[in-house]
């Protein structure tokens, strides 16, 4: 805030000038003394440089010049003219000058271009530039400029080995998810380099592997309605879009408002959707489904006609797979690492390996499999087909699509794409939020720069053909038992995912469909929480209604619309909590005979909650106080009250007077009391020390309470 000198002085100076111009002439009138000119002069305001001009017209004392001047001076560093909200605060002081005399073709500041004004805009958004590129917001902004000057050839190494394997990972992964996506295979591979690339640069999570994911990929597919791929990449780039307004408009803090009841409801709801959506190539089935219920429908119909090899293949892989997951637990000789032998170490390491590039081997073992029994003329496994060679063209996303009949616009895009442009944003930032804290080590992310992160890793990622990514859970396990040190491992994943796109395309095709849906499958067993049911029952149990039915709306209805309505029901929770304060009762006997109840409120006064308290309060005092005893409100947990809730305290004041029984406020905030006399309440007696509480109780017992209002009506607070 300006000091109190500075804000005295440019207000009597502002005050006297307006009447010396309206009582003075054209050439003297408008007078300044000299103590108030000093002060002027006294007051630089920041952001606006000194007008020599205006400083001879004010000692002048307004004459020859009409309209009016701004006055502006240019701030020091000792100033300290700063307000409680910012540094940049711009004050102007019009003088106006002499009413009768002024000389209209001198034109005033505001008149004059704005040139003054214009140069403090340009000041103010120079020195906000600046304050913003100071090393501590760059490093903070672009993680990368904090840990390369500290990179050296450990950690590279490091990185190379966690980057490398995590590569051999996310290429089948892709593959996969493009099939859940309802994607051709490449637009998988498409979805995997850039992105890692840019969160390299500024991604804050070391563990974090940016690229498709099996929820990014059965939301696409839930929201392209018959759009295709070109829907996919454009659903990526307004995704992208949008987590980098929220991003920069600091809105982070969304993702607080969906609890951990609605993500397990909504996790689980979607690992079942994704696995359902794999039994068709699992055991070799044709159909069509629109939904979760429409899917088994037509599992149930379509079970006869099941493939033999496929379904073998199928859950053969999704065993070894189940079981290799397994393998990296095997301990190998003493427990303790120090007493182990250097064969039984690099044997741990192996069946590591083994166990982390389990999707890799058994895609490649298939793969190998199918193409020597099609060698031999046999094809007994659907196969994944041929995939597009070579890398994607980097061009803008589509924003109008011909589909053959018409030309669909970008709004029309948009209204197909609907909910979709908001709800992935918010889930790929959940999901990516959530697989950091994993890996955190106690460390907080900062989820605005995580917003900001994917917004760019989306945005790039769409101009080269990609569907809207995320950090992947599993891949993070990956990346952290691989020892990754830096978000450069992901430089290394995409330089893998860019070879395998370049040169080992065509060795895709011998994929079998089964081996894929097996990998899919897998994975996303171990996303269903249904172990987190009963800790949540012995916590609270109402967050199993939330939980319930965000499951059940994501798996009857739609993703999207599930996971709204869980929140919906959180806020619900939140909004009746606020309405339904606890208002703890307690009655008391002083050591001088006279009783008091003491009623306690556990939360601060807003408007849902007022007429409940004030009919609480009410009842409380004719039930239990006997319309004559004195009633407390303890207010320790009133921090804010709103208007409405001051007029609900004022009729409730108004009540207890009518049957002329005392009502007393303890430990109310001083920003409280301000609000509550506002609205001029009859008789509002506060007190904020013990001993003022006592004195008021004990003088209620001895004097009419008329006499006492008259006495206390002032009582000023003092430290609790």
């Amino acid at each position: 805030m300006f000091a109190g000198r500075h804000t005295y002085a440019v207000q009597k100076a502002e005050e006297r000038l307006r009447r010396e111009a309206r009582g003075g002439g054209g050439g003297g009138g408008g007078c300044v003394s000299e103590e108030d000119q000093r002060r002027m002069q006294e007051v630089r305001l920041t952001g606006f440089a000194p007008n020599a001009a205006a400083e001879e017209r004010l000692a002048g004392g307004g004459g020859g010049g009409g309209g009016h001047t701004n006055v502006g001076f240019h701030g020091e560093p000792d100033d300290n003219l700063t307000s409680n909200n910012t540094k940049d605060r711009h004050v102007c002081v019009t003088v106006p000058n002499g009413a009768g005399g002024g000389d209209p073709s001198k034109k005033s500041l505001s008149d004059n271009d704005g040139t003054e004004n214009d140069r403090g805009c340009w000041d103010w958004v120079a020195e906000r530039t600046r304050r913003s590129l100071t090393r501590k917001v760059l490093v903070k902004r672009v993680p990368v400029l904090g840990w390369l000057p500290r990179y050296n050839p450990p950690t590279a190494v490091a990185d190379l080995l966690a980057g490398i394997t995590v590569g051999f990972t996310v290429i089948p992964q892709a593959i996969a998810y493009a099939n859940v996506a309802g994607l051709p295979p490449q637009y998988g591979l498409y979805s995997s380099f850039m992105a890692c690339f840019v969160y390299t640069i500024f991604g804050s999570c070391k563990d974090s592997p940016i690229g498709p994911t099996a929820i990014m990929a059965i939301l696409t597919r839930e929201n392209l309605h018959n759009i295709g791929p070109q829907g996919a990449v454009l659903l990526c780039f307004l995704t992208g879009c949008v987590q980098l307004i929220m991003g920069v408009a600091q809105l982070g803090f969304l993702i607080d408002f969906i609890s951990g009841p609605v993500s397990v409801g909504f996790t689980s709801a979607a690992a079942i959707i994704i696995a359902t959506s794999q039994v068709k190539d699992l055991l070799g089935l044709s159909y069509s489904a629109s939904d979760f219920i429409h899917a088994w429908n037509q599992i149930a119909l379509h079970i006869k006609d099941t493939q033999p090899c496929d379904a073998l293949l199928g859950l053969s892989c999704m065993a070894i797979l189940l079981l290799l997951r397994k393998v990296k637990d095997i301990n190998v000789g003493p427990v303790d690492t120090k007493d182990k032998t250097s064969t039984q170490k690099r044997l741990e390491a192996l069946l590591w390996f083994i166990s982390t590039s389990r999707n890799i081997l058994v895609v490649v073992v298939c793969a190998l499999m199918a193409y020597m029994f099609e060698q031999h003329g046999a094809k007994p496994f659907a196969l994944s087909g041929e995939i597009k060679p070579g890398l994607p063209s980097f061009q803008s996303p589509p924003f109008s699509i011909d589909n053959g009949e018409r030309t669909v616009g970008f709004l029309e895009l948009c209204s197909s794409l609907g909910s979709a442009i908001i709800v992935l944003p918010l889930l790929s930032l959940v999901e990516n939020i959530s697989l950091a804290k994993v890996f955190s080590e106690g460390k907080t992310i900062d989820a605005t720069q995580e917003m900001l992160a994917l917004g760019l890793c989306n945005f790039a990622s769409s101009f080269f053909g990609s569907m809207p990514v995320s950090g992947a859970l599993s891949r993070g396990a990956v990346n952290n038992a691989s020892g990754v040190q830096t978000t450069f491992g992901g430089i290394y994943t995409g330089i893998i995912v860019i070879v395998s796109l370049q040169y080992f395309t065509p060795c895709f095709y011998y994929i079998p469909k089964a081996s894929l849906a097996a990998v899919i499958i897998a994975a996303v067993v171990f996303m269903v929480e249904f172990h987190v049911v009963k800790p949540i029952w012995r916590t609270n149990k109402m967050d199993l209604i939330p939980a319930a039915a965000t499951f059940l709306s994501c798996l009857l209805y739609r993703l999207e619309l599930g996971i709204v309505i869980g929140i919906g029901i959180n806020v619900l929770f939140l909004l009746y909590a606020s309405a339904r304060p606890t208002m703890h009762v307690e009655k008391h006997r002083s050591e001088w005979g006279g009783e008091y109840l003491i009623i306690t409120p556990d939360r601060s006064l807003a408007f849902p909650s007022v007429e409940y308290v004030r009919n609480v309060v009410s009842k409380v005092g004719v039930k239990q106080g006997s319309s004559s005893i004195p009633v407390v409100i303890d207010s320790r947990h009133v921090q804010c009250a709103d208007f409405t809730a001051a007029k609900g305290v004022s009729g409730l004041i108004d009540d207890f007077v009518k049957r002329n029984q005392p009502l007393l406020f303890y430990n109310l905030k001083p920003t409280v009391v301000d609000v509550f006399k506002a609205v001029q309440p009859v008789k509002f007696l506060h007190c904020q020390t013990e001993t003022e509480l006592y004195d008021l109780l004990k003088a209620y017992t001895t004097k009419s309470p008329a006499i006492m209002s008259s006495q206390t009506n002032n009582v000023r607070g003092g430290k609790s």
